[in-house]
């Protein structure tokens, strides 16, 4: 069954631009940042009343309990754009985490197609859009993202994706 994108499944990742000369997908986690962002003010807020009224152990509650949500805001909250500029005939995948950002430049005559990657896991699937290569030094299947959901509209990212990539077959220049 097909579905259609609607604002609410777009999430993780959701076409941001779609225009003949560019298309942009996005996965900006920003959900689970501000989750873990009250996570650690939780945290810290415990300590600190603790503190004020006299308790040493409001010192630990704020190490231990700050320290997993700083870790894991580092371990989770990364942004993936991927954009694919006709003009000039390329796609850039950029990832971007709290200490780190990355990019990766093909020419978009390598591309071949989008899929939808799934995976089985205790009876349930996972899924994750990746992009074919079919040529050059990338040949084979690059995840847009590290990790796998069941959120989203994987099927209707990969479509947009396949179709803005036939709408253009022969019309960029193919220039990094």
């Amino acid at each position: 069954m097909r579905q259609s994108i609607r604002p609410c499944d777009a999430l993780p990742m959701k076409i941001t631009t779609n225009t003949p000369e560019m298309l942009i997908v996005e996965e900006r986690p920003w959900v689970i940042g501000a989750m873990m962002i009250v996570f650690i003010l939780a945290f810290t807020g415990v300590g600190l009343t603790a503190i004020s009224g006299g308790d040493l152990w409001g010192v630990a509650f704020i190490i231990i309990g700050a320290g997993l949500g700083l870790a894991a805001f580092w371990a989770f909250v990364r942004r993936v754009q991927v954009v694919f500029h006709r003009p000039q005939g390329w796609v850039e995948i950029r990832r971007r985490s709290l200490t780190s950002a990355k990019k990766v430049r093909h020419t978009l005559d390598e591309v071949e197609s989008a899929v939808v990657e799934p995976r089985y896991s205790d009876g349930s699937t996972l899924y994750r859009v990746a992009l074919q290569f079919s040529k050059g030094q990338s040949q084979g299947r690059h995840p847009l993202t590290q990790h796998y959901t069941n959120t989203g509209n994987h099927q209707g990212v990969a479509d947009a994706i396949n179709a803005w990539l036939r709408q253009g077959k022969g019309r960029h220049r193919g220039g990094r």
